[in-house]
């Protein structure tokens, strides 16, 4: 078996109080269904229910989750805070929802956290914006061989 990665920052205290920004990609980027969605942000809106856990922002897209993830006296390391809702949403869907990982950033002040809601709010225009470009670069490519043939 292929072992992870460490991406982790070396002797920080992931329960610490603060702000981290999360973001979890679906098993194999494969996406979720209109089901998976519901119950994702079900969860999502229960995180706050787990003592010291504060729900910031978050976007769930087609194939992965952004959240900015508030802990604060929590007594709860933040892999296991992300552990838990992984575990717990693909419990209930009944398959596995979620790659092995997830990437982290420890925001740590105000600016940083003014820029990292920004990319999460935009992510989904942002990720609409590149599909339609290429659409259109594809459609006049396509119209491009037509004439050609």
């Amino acid at each position: 078996m292929k072992g992870l990665k460490n991406i982790r920052l070396k002797n920080y205290d992931y329960s610490a109080d603060g702000h981290y920004f999360v973001t979890i990609a679906s098993n194999d980027r494969a996406g979720f269904s209109a089901d998976d969605l519901k119950l994702i942000e079900e969860e999502i809106r229960d995180l706050p229910a787990i003592k010291g856990i504060g729900l910031d922002f978050h976007v769930l897209m087609a194939d992965h989750l952004h959240l900015i993830l508030v802990l604060t006296g929590c007594g709860l390391k933040l892999g296991e805070v992300v552990r838990r809702f992984k575990a717990k949403t693909s419990k209930k869907a009944g398959r596995k929802l979620w790659q092995p990982n997830y990437y982290e950033h420890v925001i740590r002040n105000e600016e940083a956290l003014r820029r990292i809601r920004e990319y999460v709010q935009n992510n989904p225009l942002v990720e609409k914006i590149e599909f339609e470009d290429f659409y259109k670069n594809e459609c006049r490519s396509r119209q491009g061989r037509d004439r050609s043939l």
